[in-house]
Order: structure tokens, then sequence, then C-alpha cells
């Protein structure tokens, strides 16, 4: 017996209630693609998409991933390279123990990023303005000088160091107190060095990579405050014009292009140098080191296991001798090597104060043509090579390769080198301390080590006095000499010369 329909509705339906029907093709085919471009494809589409992290605050604090978070802390230079082989080996101790402090929960990026050459403002800073007396004519020519003096050095290109430490954290307020603490623990290692340091602003961080995505010097403006009424995000006043990572060696970026090159560690001894030589290339170069720890127990388990794997191909090595019928001492030269380096390596971390380290070493050059780009890599893996390492260039990784030496915090090459405490501490990030200041200064000659100018106002120190000292037929004499035409050519200063012995009177005379 069949039933009746029911009023209002289908058979068997309760009234109100609307029939079900399938979906045509065609509506399943729009329902599918509105999901698929609400998922997105995992590609960047933008250059705001590509640049790898989802926020970032006002007190630098930068949300990388969901649950990374990472900060900056800007540092200067100390005099290293110059210094007595005493001083020497007690700051690359402190480095080690500064190294040292960070576990396998902490990742540690160093970035140095010299770009930016400004040679006008330094050819301002040295211009002598002229005045109303008779001596312009000696000033144009102390001022001829001083511009010779310059082109000796690289004083145009603007070099910044960044130390940046990520974390993983539940949230943001856990991260917060987290990056407080380590914050504070690096300052102080930083102050055991004696070097000055600050942690960076949200404005601060967002300012260099600005500067990294615009090489050619764009003014970076921007206002925390602009982001509500706006709608736009912070990547939007940082992003380049364009971004192109069609060639697999190269990438352009706005009007420039440039390449990513990693550092293939092949030297079984390592020069305190080969970082400072990089630095001081004149081009404009970008470095980055990738600092992870491996948890120490980890890390002796590893070498032990690689122990007994090697121990077990030698016995099989011996094994092959005996039934073959030679000398069972004679097994392959490579086991033998890496054999005697592991035992090596497994007594510096179990006695020494050694831990085991991941090291990513980034190269970054930027021209205006590729030719210039060519000759720039060839400059710089020319000191590679000097150290007996090799600059590769990072083949179809060119976009992981330029994000990853951004500091933000965020390694994005799996390319990676184990290196002990001592090994991973060569890469010293000091070299020799500039001083160039603006204003009223005097000229002191140049620096010994990167023959860039020493520009000093006396005045602007807290202790404003000087004593020259010195064998005799030095040079004591002809330099408070300069010192004083310097002063009476730029400044107003009044210039009293107590002079016994009558020396400058008769040179005047």
């Amino acid at each position: 017996m069949s039933k009746e329909p029911t009023k209002g509705g289908a058979p068997g339906k309760s009234p109100g209630t609307k029939a079900k029907r399938k979906l045509t093709r065609s509506e399943k085919k729009q329902i599918a693609a509105a999901i698929r471009q609400a998922k997105g494809d995992g590609k960047a589409h933008t250059a705001q998409q590509t640049i790898p992290y989802i926020n970032l605050y006002p007190d630098g604090i930068c949300r990388v991933t969901e649950r990374k978070y990472s900060k900056s802390i800007v540092f200067e230079d100390i005099n290293y390279q110059l210094a007595q082989a005493d001083d020497k080996t007690a700051i690359f101790e402190n480095w080690c123990d500064f190294l040292n402090y960070f576990d396998a929960s902490v990742s540690v990026q160093l970035s140095f990023i010299n770009q930016g050459t400004k040679r006008e403002e330094a050819e301002k800073a040295i211009n002598i303005p002229a005045q109303d007396d008779a001596f312009n004519s000696i000033r144009t020519e102390y001022g001829d000088m001083l511009k010779s003096q310059l082109s000796k050095g690289n004083n145009g290109l603007v070099k910044h160091k960044y130390i940046t430490f990520t974390i993983e954290a539940d949230n943001m307020s856990a991260a917060k107190s987290r990056l407080s603490r380590i914050e504070t623990d690096i300052l102080n290692n930083f102050k055991v060095l004696g070097v000055s340091a600050r942690p960076m602003t949200g404005y601060e961080r967002l300012q260099t990579m600005h500067g990294v995505f615009h090489p050619e010097g764009e003014p970076f403006h921007f206002d925390f405050s602009w982001l509500a009424p706006s709608g736009l995000t912070t990547k939007d006043f940082i992003a380049p014009p364009s971004f192109r990572f069609g060639e697999g060696r190269y990438f352009r970026m706005g009007r420039k292009i440039g390449a990513v090159s990693f550092l293939q560690i092949l030297a079984p001894e390592l020069n305190d140098r080969i970082l400072a030589d990089m630095l001081d290339l004149e081009t404009g170069v970008i470095v980055n080191l990738h600092i992870r720890s491996i948890d120490q127990t980890e890390a002796i388990k590893t070498v032990k296991r690689k122990i007994t794997d090697l121990d077990k191909m030698k016995i099989e090595e011996q094994k092959k001798a005996v039934r073959a019928g030679y000398d069972m001492d004679i097994i392959p030269s490579d086991l033998a090597t890496f054999g005697g380096e592991a035992k090596n390596l497994l007594q510096d971390l179990q006695s020494r104060n050694e831990r085991m380290y991941l090291l990513t070493f980034l190269v970054v050059n930027m021209a205006d043509t590729k030719r210039k780009l060519e000759n720039d890599i060839f400059a710089a893996a020319g000191i590679a090579q000097k150290y007996n390492c090799a600059l590769t260039r990072l083949d179809y990784q060119q976009e992981a390769g330029l994000m990853s030496s951004v500091p933000i915090g965020e390694n994005l090459i799996p390319i990676q080198r184990g290196l002990t405490t001592s090994s991973t501490a060569i890469f010293i990030p000091f070299i020799t301390q500039e001083l160039f200041q603006r204003g009223a200064s005097l000229y002191y000659g140049l620096n010994a080590l990167s023959n860039n100018m020493i520009l000093c106002d006396r005045k602007q120190l807290k202790n404003p006095n000087g004593l020259i000292l010195g064998t005799p037929g030095s040079g004591k004499s002809f330099a408070a000499k300069r010192e004083m035409t310097n002063a009476f050519l730029i400044t107003d200063d009044d210039i009293i010369i107590c002079d016994p012995e009558a020396e400058v009177r008769q040179e005047v005379a």
C-alpha cells in the first residue's frame, strides 16, 4: 500500500522540509574551485607572500610561523684582528662561551649586511666650508688630501651586524617571557666581550629588512599606527616592487640581479680571517650564519654510533684480508682516517668544553648587471678558495636562500655542516673598530687594517684630552702640527701653543 504525499512536502517528509537534490557537475566544479582558491597552492604569488613571517610587533618580536618567534640584537665591532695574541685568545674563548650558552631549543642567525654605498655622505663629512679669511686655498688643498685618503678605504659602505635568536612557544605570552630572558643573557655575554649591543625595536627590524629588499637606498617610511586604518600589513611597507626566481642560478629583485651561494667547508683547519676577508669586500655583500646546537647527549650517541659503524666496516675489511691471504692491518685509508677523527671528536665532546653545532653559511651578492654580479661572486669565491673552501651556488634554491639571508631567524636551506664549538667560533664576527664621526671632526689618519679614515671630534667624547706618545722620529711633532692645522681650518677653537724650544715659532718665521 503506497503512502500518500503529505501536504506541503515530499512523500514521507514533514511539512516545511525541502527535498534534497543532487549537485550538477558544473556546481561541483565551482565548489571545488572555491575550496582550492581558499586553500591556495602553497606557493607565493606576491612579493609580500614571499617574505617568510606572519607578523612583526612594535616591541621587536617577530612571529615567524605558528609556533616560532624571534628577536634581534644589533651589535658593534671590537678590535680583534689588531689585538695582541693574548687578547685574541681571551676574545676567542669568551666567544666560545657565548656560543655554548645556546642549547638545542634556540636557533641563532648571525647577519652581516654590507651595502648601501653612500660615498656622497662620506664626502660631505670631510667637506671643509669656505670662511671669510685668506686661508680658503689651504682649505681646498687640505680637502683634496682628505678626499684622496677617503678613496683608499670603503667609508661609504654601510656595515651592520645583527644576531637573531629563534625559539618555539605555544603562545605569544610564553614566547615573550623566554625571549626577554635570552635577550638579557646575550647582552650580558656581549658585555663580557666588551661589545656594545642593544635590542632592536619592531621599526628597526623592518627598516633593516627594507634595506635588504631595497639595496639602492630608497628611504623607509612607516609607522605602526598606519596599519589599522590602511588595512595593510608590515610586509607591504618593506616588500620590493617584484621578485623573480625563474632563473635557476640568479634572482631578480626590483632592478637588481643577485645570487645566493653557500660556503662548502673543505679545509681540515679553518682560519679566523675567512669571515673578516669576506666582509672586507668593497662590493655590497650579505653574509649569514645559521647556527643550531645539537643536544649534547644526542650528539655523543650519534658519534658513538658512527664509531661502531666504522669499526664494523673495519672488521669486515680485515675478514676479507684474511680470506685473501694478505696482512689484515692493511685497510682502506678512508676507514683509518675517519675512525681516528671520530674518536678525537668523541674525546672533545666528552672531556672538553665542546658542543656540536649545525652551521649553514650563506653569501648573497647583488649588482646592477649580470657581468658585475659574476665579478663580485668571483671575488668572494677567491677568498673562499684561499682558505681551502668552496663557494657553491644554490641552484634552484635562490628564493629559499634569499629569504634565509634576511634577519628573521628562519633557515630554509637544509645544507648544514656539523662543527664543534671551537670550529664554529672560528667564524669570529669581530674585525676592527671604526671611528668616523660627523660634524666638526678632525682627521687622525687611516685604520691600519681597513684603510678607512679616522675622523673624531674630541668634544663629543667622554674625555676630550689627548696625549701623543712615540719613539724619537716617529712623527709626534708632525701629528701635533697636522691636528692644529686641521682645527684651525675647520673650527673656531682657540689654539694655545706652549713651545719652550720655540720649534713652532721658527717654522712660522
